[in-house]
């Protein structure tokens, strides 16, 4: 079944971001683009060559008005040991999302229930909460933040030029296609 459309759940979790504890909302999301980035859990291989590279794109990602969200199954304190540990997980600015109870992983339909841990899933929210566009990989399979960046961007433009679709390996200011009615036909 698709998530596509699907509108996120209602959640409040606690949250490490800037040496700090602090809660976030669903409220907190709408309005806005966001990424939830779900990863298994803090301490591991592939997680943080992820999280770093999320980091690194971080302010092209604010640039295009998208907040990231990093999601494991671990607590805030968690994050915070796990910041506190690396220099790697130190270069993350972004809202690292604690979801131990599993409401982000279940709402998000990316919850392992066997390992208790999230699938390494990428999401798309749009700024009244709905689901655009998710990527859902195995787990020893990392992510590259440029393709996610650019599919932001591509679904921002979709959504304000309705006509008009995005190729594939679209840019920003690249050209894009506008569906002919007269092609209908010929399906």
């Amino acid at each position: 079944m698709s998530l596509i459309g699907k509108e996120i759940v209602d959640f409040t979790v606690q949250a490490y971001q800037g040496n700090e504890f602090r809660e976030v909302k669903k409220g907190d999301v709408l309005g806005k683009w966001s990424v939830f980035f779900f990863y298994p859990a803090d301490f591991t291989f592939v997680c943080p060559t992820e999280l770093e590279d999320l980091a690194n794109k971080y302010e092209d990602f604010k640039k295009a008005g998208c907040e990231i969200y990093s999601v494991s199954c671990d607590t805030h304190y968690v994050h915070k040991a796990w910041h506190d540990a690396s220099k790697t997980i130190q270069k993350i600015q972004y809202p690292m999302l604690a979801d131990p109870t599993g409401v982000l992983a279940r709402g998000f339909d990316v919850m392992i229930e066997e390992d208790g841990v999230a699938e390494r899933g990428s999401f798309i929210v749009n700024p009244e909460g709905k689901i655009v566009a998710y990527e859902v990989t195995a787990g020893n399979v990392g992510r590259n933040a440029d393709e996610l960046l650019r599919r932001v961007q591509a679904s921002q433009f979709v959504a304000e030029h309705g006509d008009e679709v995005c190729p594939a390996k679209w840019q920003p200011g690249a050209d894009t296609l506008k569906p002919s009615l007269d092609l209908v036909g010929l399906l």
